[in-house]
């Protein structure tokens, strides 16, 4: 699980992973889905043990706390 101070838009491009937020709620996610995220701690669980594929855009963000 990590976070950064960031604005984060994450897009599926190939296969399927999941995205494992601090609640424990796991969401699947796969080819062509898009996560933005603000800031949330996260973790990313690859359970089909195929490759995945995944294109980032992060920008930068200050958060309150």
């Amino acid at each position: 699980m990590h976070t950064s101070p960031t604005v984060d838009y994450g897009i599926v491009l190939q296969g399927e992973i999941f995205l494992e937020l601090d609640d424990g709620h796991c969401t699947p996610l796969s080819a062509g889905d898009i996560v933005i995220q603000n800031g949330t701690w996260h973790g990313w669980r690859n359970r089909s043990g195929e490759p995945v594929t995944m294109a980032f855009v992060l920008i930068g963000a200050e958060h309150a706390g």
